[in-house]
């Protein structure tokens, strides 16, 4: 079975310079759990819910907020992402997603096209979801 027929192809990208509290915004009102940083429409990077809960403090957006802490969320993503990412390409066998996840401690693989263009995205989950 090849990724492209258990990758989600609805995948969500922001700029590299995007700031945090764009980034916060679209986590807080989405179901997903990655978004995927390109510069040039080519994947540069990857950001996960916990990569943004460790750059701001928890007190954001409550009364007990600091200014310092607000500040935070004009930091861009580039300074919180994981740069590089594994990537596969849709045509790459099932397997050889499932070696990438046991080898690695990642929990998605961004698929690109042949000029790193994402377009779409493998969790392990989905692999399990297909099993």
């Amino acid at each position: 079975m090849k990724l492209e027929d258990v990758m989600t192809t609805k995948v969500v990208s922001v700029e590299m310079d995007c700031s945090l509290k764009l980034i916060k915004e679209v986590f807080d009102h989405a179901s997903f759990r990655h978004l995927l940083v390109v510069e040039d429409a080519e994947l540069v990077g990857i950001i996960s819910d916990r990569d943004l809960l460790r750059a701001i403090s928890p007190r954001v957006g409550t009364v007990a907020e600091t200014a310092t802490e607000v500040a935070e969320l004009n930091r861009k993503a580039h300074q919180i992402m994981t740069r590089r990412p594994i990537t596969l390409m849709p045509d790459n066998d099932i397997k050889v997603a499932i070696g990438v996840f046991n080898k690695h401690r990642i929990s998605c693989i961004p698929i690109v096209d042949a000029k790193k263009k994402p377009v779409g995205i493998v969790s392990w989950r989905d692999i399990l979801k297909t099993l």
